[in-house]
């Protein structure tokens, strides 16, 4: 079986190559990429070369396949695993298997595994971790998001409660409670908006600022205030911009304008993070979702609140297997849409310019499908591509019917037509 993968030989050496894959064995399973979501992740790998905690030291001489946020269908089964899987059975990767302590993972250790290919060979750890993970959705983007999607679920789960009297946590957001996701119209920011009014621990009140009045426009049109409210949630967008003193109005919204129970930062920025832990309330949890790249980042906290109000803070990055199950289940059920995190689309011949340059391109989650060429492309100037190009025009029509969002009905279209 003959694959097309994008394969990583040391820093920033990335090359697309086409090659045999050898048989595989009795505890290994055969399959098909279909989409692969672009990750900061895979920048940083690759950039970073063998010096990458995750990826080998002889990529020169034994190439990794990039890319770990990837969907596709089952080919062939060995014969270990024949009860538990089937040939046709589409799937999605747990990537962070932590097999026996190991940090390899597919996207970055892996000769013959990884989502940036068109076949790959499964080895035995993803099954033996249970981080093969059957996806009954109708579309693959879905299965391929389910990962950063899991980020936002573990996030949730994440921030925890005290009991008085008691050493006792809670885990998770006060139910019924009052939330904030600051500068949270962004692609991860959207994600928990809609995994917020879509879950089953549900905000009261559930506030969400930002800076920019279009982004803060086009969070609002795709998770309005109604849908919300059939939710029980009563949805807030605020520009914090040209507000005189925002931890003030902001703490007003909330019940007895005491402050939040739950704060997500969704931007590294020192000064975001400091009107968060400002808008707590007792017991406030403040979780600083937003990884960021200077090793020395800091901020201010308030530890008089920290002793005598109980506020408290937690950092989550990534979501384990239970989070990435119950991100594919509710995509399954139609009660989240990780659609709205992507902004661009391209075929396997433009993995390697994106991933090396994604620091540089704007926008959110970047999704390319392995068995097509195509150059990436902005969602938003599929319309002006139209012009010239009758595939571009097809999908610019298709993704204005769903309120400029990518679609199984898009999807459908380019892997039928391209």
């Amino acid at each position: 079986m003959k694959t097309k993968a994008v394969r990583l030989y040391g820093k920033s050496d990335l090359r697309l190559e086409e090659y045999e894959l050898p048989q595989i064995k009795d505890d290994e399973i055969l399959a098909k990429v279909i989409s692969d979501s672009l990750c900061m992740s895979s920048y940083k790998a690759a950039v970073q070369g063998s010096d990458h905690k995750r990826v080998p030291n002889d990529i020169n001489e034994n190439p990794v396949i990039i890319g770990h946020e990837f969907c596709g269908e089952i080919v062939e089964v060995g014969s270990k695993w024949k009860q538990d899987f089937n040939a046709g059975d589409k799937f999605s990767i747990q990537p962070a298997m932590n097999y026996k302590g190991s940090l390899d993972a597919p996207g970055y250790s892996f000769q013959y595994m990884g989502g940036d290919a068109t076949y790959v060979i499964l080895s035995q750890e993803v099954m033996l971790c249970n981080c093969l993970l059957t996806y009954k959705g109708d579309d693959y983007f879905g299965g391929s998001l389910a990962e950063p999607m899991s980020c936002i679920v573990g996030a949730f789960h994440a921030n925890y409660h005290t009991t008085p009297g008691s050493y006792v946590h809670t885990m998770g957001i006060v139910e019924g409670g009052s939330t904030a996701i600051l500068a949270g119209v962004g692609p991860m920011g959207l994600g928990a908006i809609d995994y917020a009014i879509h879950c089953d621990r549900k905000p009261g009140l559930l506030v969400v600022t930002d800076i920019d009045d279009a982004r803060l426009e086009r969070a609002a049109s795709i998770y309005t205030v109604e849908e919300a409210k059939k939710n029980g949630i009563d949805l807030k967008y605020v520009n914090t911009k040209n507000i005189d003193n925002v931890e003030e109005y902001l703490k007003s919204l909330t019940k007895d304008k005491e402050g939040f129970d739950d704060v997500f930062v969704f931007a590294p920025v020192a000064p975001v993070v400091e009107q968060g832990d400002k808008i707590l309330g007792r017991d406030g949890c403040l979780n600083f979702f937003a990884g960021p790249t200077n090793t020395e980042f800091s901020a201010n906290f308030n530890f008089y609140n920290v002793h005598y109000a109980s506020t408290h803070i937690v950092g989550t990055s990534g979501g384990n297997t239970d989070d990435m199950i119950e991100s594919l289940s509710m995509m399954e059920k139609g009660l989240i849409n990780p659609a709205t995190m992507i902004t661009h689309i391209g075929g396997i011949d433009s993995v390697i310019e994106t991933t090396l340059n994604l620091p540089k391109i704007p926008g959110g989650k970047k999704l390319v499908y392995t068995g097509i060429e195509m150059p990436l492309v902005a969602i938003d100037d599929l319309k002006e591509l139209g012009k010239t190009d009758e595939l571009f025009a097809q999908l610019a029509d298709i993704t204005e019917k769903h309120n400029g969002l990518w679609s199984i009905e898009a999807e459908k279209y380019l892997l039928e037509n391209k």
